[in-house]
């Protein structure tokens, strides 16, 4: 289990700089080099050993994010983002991408109005945005892609995702099929 942006040294680092504190402008073209930077660090550092020892790898965000983010959202080129990424990541890519979608509306309710970072302070013009994106990419890639409904209460939401993952790549050895 892992996250970006953060999970290396490096990451810690730029995370308050990519994420940005609310109230802080930082230029679209910036924060995706910061993510990017971030995901270069995180693939050598954690993802390709865990891979390179015959472990799964769960993280939360990859390059889905930063089309869906930096793209969508901030109006970045896709293609540019898409080689970059693959520059990034040595070409490291997700067997599974899982969605768990919840209309923009419910997902700003959920969050009470609190925002921890500049991106989450960002209007629902752009949330909407960067929810479309992740839709898009969804529907374009559906062997790829694992979309749960993410209205119901967690444990539901939880339990439709494990079950998602085991039909579509199985579960690790040694959980029991847990997650």
């Amino acid at each position: 289990m892992t996250f970006e942006p953060g999970a290396t040294r490096l990451g810690q680092a730029l995370r308050p700089l990519a994420l940005g504190a609310p109230g802080m402008v930082l230029d679209p073209t910036a924060e995706a080099l910061l993510m990017l930077a971030d995901r270069a660090q995180h693939v050598a550092e954690v993802v390709g050993p865990a891979l390179a020892g015959g472990r799964w790898v769960v993280t939360d965000r990859y390059g889905a994010s930063t089309l869906a983010y930096q793209g969508y959202g901030r109006a970045i080129d896709l293609d540019l983002l898409v080689r970059l990424q693959a520059w990034v990541t040595g070409g490291v890519e997700p067997d599974l991408n899982v969605l768990i979608d919840v209309p923009v509306d419910d997902a700003l309710a959920r969050r009470g109005g609190r925002a921890t970072d500049g991106i989450e302070s960002l209007d629902g013009g752009f949330h909407g945005r960067v929810a479309d994106g992740f839709r898009a990419q969804a529907a374009a890639d559906p062997a790829h892609w694992l979309v749960v409904d993410g209205r119901p209460d967690p444990d539901t939401v939880a339990a439709s995702v494990r079950a998602g993952i085991a039909s579509r790549v199985g579960t690790p050895s040694g959980t029991g099929g847990g997650a």
